[in-house]
């Protein structure tokens, strides 16, 4: 006799300060074929952004690089898990630098998947876009949010070289998110390490400080007040410029359940808090997300 399963843990209710129209149907549907044509990704959709609505009323989207299929496997992400990650599609830097063009933006953010299969971790196919973005768009502004850089063969040498690689190519800002506080790194970001995650950021401002770097968090995991603050601190005393606090929120029964959903006025005190410890742009509220009004920085 089989003994059944337990009942799944639902998150707790969603506040009323979560909840918002995902935008006009013509506004998402420019974009939306746009990116569809090209048989492109953006994170806006992998991920089901709440922000997605707004951002392409501004004609604005995050560019998800090397395919939807991600090797890591984290708690809260909704990008789609697999060992066996799709074939790199060669006009795919093409594909990106038309639709920047058609989409006519001015700043551009681009991340992928974690790609641990490949020899580099994806880090010269993210400065392959970057080259043609700029060949065809030389007055747009590149950020990168990239993975850590960490799998694949020889990984403990070559990380900092990937992480530099994407450097030299000069984006504006180098973003690399943390997520959550060091005591649950491991419950949230499988396969990724905390003190990994901040040399990335440190190597970058080492090599060159007129890089802007950015970091960011995804509160309602169990998280304190207290905890938060030695990270922000942590993120600082590797010369981390800007930083990104939003509320995470439960993409389906699969996924890490809500712990606590922080209320905007918490999210206001700790801004100001991250202003106090010397961040030099911040944007704390619960639905910021990381790419959420990048370019106005």
């Amino acid at each position: 006799m089989n003994t059944p399963s337990p009942p799944r843990e639902s998150p707790p209710r969603l506040p009323s300060w979560l909840k918002r129209p995902i935008g006009r149907a013509s506004e998402l549907s420019t974009v939306q074929q746009i990116i569809k044509q090209r048989q492109i990704h953006t994170i806006c959709e992998e991920g089901r952004c709440p922000n997605r609505g707004e951002c392409y009323a501004n004609q604005t989207a995050t560019f998800l690089l090397m395919g939807q299929i991600c090797t890591r496997a984290c708690g809260f992400c909704q990008v789609e898990k697999g060992q066996a990650p799709m074939t790199l599609d060669q006009d795919e830097p093409k594909k990106v630098a038309e639709a920047v063009q058609l989409l006519g933006l001015k700043y551009v953010v681009l991340t992928s998947v974690a790609r641990d299969d490949l020899a580099d971790g994806g880090a010269g196919w993210f400065v392959h876009v970057m080259e043609r973005i700029r060949k065809e768009n030389f007055a747009t502004d590149i950020e990168v949010l990239t993975p850590d850089f960490w799998g694949g063969i020889g990984r403990e040498i070559s990380q900092k070289e990937r992480v530099l690689t994407v450097a030299k190519a000069k984006p504006i800002c180098y973003n690399h998110n943390l997520e959550t506080v060091a005591r649950l790194q491991g419950k949230v970001r499988r396969g990724a390490k905390y003190q990994r995650s901040l040399n990335v950021l440190r190597w970058v401002k080492e090599f060159d400080p007129s890089i802007f770097t950015k970091s960011g968090l995804m509160l309602g995991h169990g998280e304190t007040v207290n905890e938060i603050v030695e990270t922000l601190k942590d993120l600082r005393s590797v010369g981390c410029d800007r930083l990104t606090l939003g509320q995470y929120m439960q993409p389906s029964l699969e996924h890490l359940t809500v712990q606590k959903y922080w209320t905007p006025e918490e999210f206001e005190q700790l801004g100001q808090i991250a202003r106090e410890l010397g961040f030099s742009h911040v944007r704390s509220g619960p639905l910021v997300r990381s790419s959420y009004h990048a370019g106005e920085d």
